[in-house]
């Protein structure tokens, strides 16, 4: 299975999330890819997970790597379209990983495009969807660009969510912020938590903040 490190951050800091909130039952990881977050949340949760991912290709790899886990009966791969599933239920939690490349250069793969571009899935799309099956005490967590930040904001004050915690991650100190990971839900939570994680230090070790999160992920740390 190949992982990024910024979805592994995003999987391992929403897992840290759900065992704070022990009434959710049901969650849902839009655009699973190869079924990352989804394992993460298990290895953490008792929680049933449904996992959507749009290419069959991942979504086959998705399956095969639930099917090898120790959580087969509670994850479940849907492999379509978010804008064509359509679930019977609200959940207490949302995640997602999506494409959110839309103005840079594509490449000639299109399998690849449509992982990394928004093409298949705008955001105003994504929030929509999330605000229609998020139960009301639900939570949803989401990871972007962070230049992108102000414009999801601003989508997500449109459908009367609210930011209620921000992770900014940094490559290393001297490095730029060039991840959000947004937790918002339908409660207006006063003041909005920031927090950084730097993954590298001067010498391009993993810093201890990095270490701490991902501990139960990484076997070499």
């Amino acid at each position: 299975m190949k992982v990024c490190t910024d979805a592994c951050v995003l999987g391992a800091w929403a897992a840290d999330k759900i065992q704070q909130y022990d009434f959710i039952k049901d969650v849902l990881d839009i655009g699973c890819g190869t079924g990352l977050l989804s394992l993460m949340i298990a290895q953490k949760t008792n929680a049933h997970i449904d996992a959507v991912e749009i290419n069959p290709g991942a979504a086959s790899q998705a399956k095969e790597n639930v099917f090898q886990s120790p959580w087969p009966q509670r994850i479940d791969i849907i492999q379509a379209p978010l804008q064509q599933f359509q679930p019977d239920k609200k959940y207490q939690l949302i995640i997602s990983n999506p494409p959110f490349f839309e103005d840079d250069l594509r490449s000639g793969d299109e399998n690849k495009n449509a992982s990394k571009h928004d093409a298949t899935l705008r955001f105003d799309e994504l929030i929509f969807f999330i605000k229609e099956h998020l139960a009301n005490d639900g939570h949803a967590i989401v990871l972007i660009p962070y230049q992108r930040t102000t414009y999801f904001s601003l989508l997500l004050k449109e459908c009367n969510l609210f930011i209620n915690e921000v992770l900014l991650l940094k490559q290393s100190p001297t490095h730029k912020y060039f991840r959000s990971i947004l937790l918002f839900s339908n409660n207006n939570i006063q003041p909005t938590e920031t927090n950084e994680l730097v993954i590298h230090d001067r010498d391009r070790n993993y810093t201890e903040a990095f270490k701490e999160l991902l501990s139960s992920y990484y076997l070499e740390l």
